[in-house]
């Protein structure tokens, strides 16, 4: 179940395309809207892979370099860290703070390498936009196929920053992310401590390569 939100939050990322939501009365934001956004990072990704789709395959790292490039900067990394910390995040310090925000993106670049290796753009189905375009926050509302051809719902939730549009959380099939580690960090945390989980996330950071297993430990069964 991981790997398959893994590969699903890439594919909503990598491949989310349509007409951009504009509202007269938005709040001035920087950049695009919030599926112009997605449309850019789609091309501009693509673009770069298919330039470059053999070498990455043979280098982990130009894979990197790729995902780093186009997807990392369009995740509210601190923001969504806060969120998957928790109660955690109170009490944790700064270098606490910064140190797993680091750790814990960086194993989860590495496992959308993995998905953006095996991405076909037909897989994405994006559904019409439902809310308020001047609101704050959005949410993307697409369907991905599983390689079977059974349509998955997922959501893909984004707020407005002073740096533009970010996405923060994904939810499959009503599972979101953000809650799902979480409740798998915090049980770890509370079992053997915050600075404990930090070290096995920039352990996997170091030695990550495409086709490992994914950052968290498995969801809990039931």
């Amino acid at each position: 179940m991981r790997a398959l939100v893994l590969t699903l939050q890439f594919l909503v990322l990598a491949a989310l395309a349509g007409s951009p939501v504009v509202a007269a009365d938005a709040p001035a934001t920087p950049g695009p809207g919030p599926q112009e956004m997605m449309e850019k990072v789609s091309q501009d990704l693509l673009r770069d892979l298919d330039a470059n789709r053999a070498e990455a395959v043979r280098d982990p790292a130009k894979l990197r370099a790729l995902v780093d490039k186009h997807l990392l900067p369009h995740f509210d990394t601190d923001y969504s860290s806060q969120l998957v910390l928790g109660k955690h995040w109170r009490t944790a310090t700064e270098a606490q703070r910064k140190r797993f925000i680091e750790a814990f993106y960086g194993t989860l670049m590495a496992d959308y390498g993995d998905a953006l290796l095996e991405f076909t753009a037909d897989r994405l189905k994006i559904l019409p936009f439902r809310g308020d375009p001047a609101a704050n926050s959005a949410t993307v509302r697409t369907e991905v196929k599983r390689s079977d051809g059974t349509p998955v719902p997922v959501n893909y939730s984004l707020r407005r920053t002073p740096q533009g549009w970010k996405a923060w959380d994904v939810t499959i099939e009503g599972i979101s992310y953000v809650r799902s580690f979480r409740t798998d960090f915090g049980t770890e945390i509370d079992q053997k401590g915050l600075d404990e989980l930090i070290q096995r996330l920039e352990s996997q950071k170091a030695s990550r390569q495409p086709g490992t297993r994914p950052t968290a430990p498995p969801a809990k069964a039931g």
